[in-house]
């Protein structure tokens, strides 16, 4: 399914379904033999979602091995390798920001993200999820069904990414005036440029000094024709498919050309320190991703190409 300009979704379909393959991703890490990460509530979120592949997937019914083709750039056991590095990632974000006094954290895009409730966090801090407000709905319900409780002060904002976000944040009790600590993971892409340039303005203006930034910029390079490059992510997708999870995760980002997100903020009073995503990867002991594989006539784009970012706003 394309997007559009007012398009929504619920966690199984659109955008929401990577949401939940996301979640999947973090559940099979969280049970592999020596996990890096330990997100109990991953499983049965996304079980309560239905989609039969990832519920299948996630609850070890279904193994990367009987999926994934032997030397891809990419598929189910590097999308778990993923989630593993990129969650501890903003996992350490977030502890940082906390050790430093920062007591406001916003989670933007939310989707089946549980570190409310999973992570422990000092006292007097306060948790902003932002999302779609089916998203949120289906979440909290599916939580409070299975008695979590949040270690924190938690509060939802349900609310388009794309619309007055601002004002619904400011309505949920957050303060300009305190510093805070952002993460935009796995959103960005989703976003068109223009719609990206408004978010990280809207964070700029909403930051005061001391606040802080973390994300995730995907990239996809151009090839030696100036064209997009073809995706590994189409290959994956097809086998995916295959097993019946029918979206075509290709379709739902905008892979159009927009303002890199490490020098935008330098711009605009932030300071930032970049790493790759193959970095994180051998940070965490984990097998680097090539950064071109195969023969589509040019190299094929990889998440090797993606990126993080933490930044800390200066004035």
């Amino acid at each position: 399914m394309l997007r559009t300009d007012n398009d929504s979704w619920d966690l199984a379909t659109s955008v929401g379904a990577t949401a939940t393959m996301v979640a999947a991703a973090r559940a099979v890490a969280t049970n592999a033999d020596n996990p890096l990460i330990d997100d109990p509530f991953a499983e049965p979120l996304v079980r309560a979602v239905g989609i039969e592949f990832l519920a299948r997937w996630a609850s070890g019914d279904i193994k990367a091995a009987d999926v994934d083709v032997a030397d891809d750039a990419w598929g189910l056991q590097r999308m778990a390798d993923l989630m593993s590095a990129r969650t501890r990632y903003f996992d350490a974000f977030f502890r940082d920001a906390m050790a430093a006094g920062v007591r406001q954290a916003v989670i933007l895009a939310s989707g089946l993200d549980a570190r409310a409730y999973r992570l422990s966090w000092p006292a007097g801090v306060t948790v902003f999820e932002i999302d779609q407000p089916q998203v949120i709905q289906f979440k909290n319900a599916t939580l409070a069904d299975l008695d979590a409780q949040a270690t924190t002060e938690l509060r939802a904002v349900p609310i388009d990414l794309r619309h007055d976000w601002p004002t619904a944040l400011r309505a949920a009790g957050f303060d300009a005036e305190a510093p805070s600590a952002w993460i935009a993971e796995g959103l960005l892409a989703f976003l068109p440029p223009d719609a990206q340039d408004r978010l990280l303005d809207n964070i700029t203006e909403l930051s005061t000094p001391g606040s802080r930034l973390a994300a995730e910029i995907f990239v996809n390079r151009p090839d030696d024709n100036g064209e997009q490059a073809p995706d590994s992510l189409l290959t994956a997708s097809e086998r995916w498919r295959a097993h019946g999870f029918d979206v075509e995760l290709a379709d739902l980002r905008y892979d159009v050309d927009r303002n890199d997100v490490a020098a935008y903020l330098d711009s605009h009073g932030w300071q930032t320190v970049v790493r790759t995503l193959n970095q994180l990867f051998i940070d965490n002991g984990l097998p680097e991703i090539p950064s071109a594989a195969g023969d589509l006539g040019g190299n094929v784009t990889t998440p090797a190409n993606n990126y993080y970012c933490t930044a800390i706003r200066n004035a």
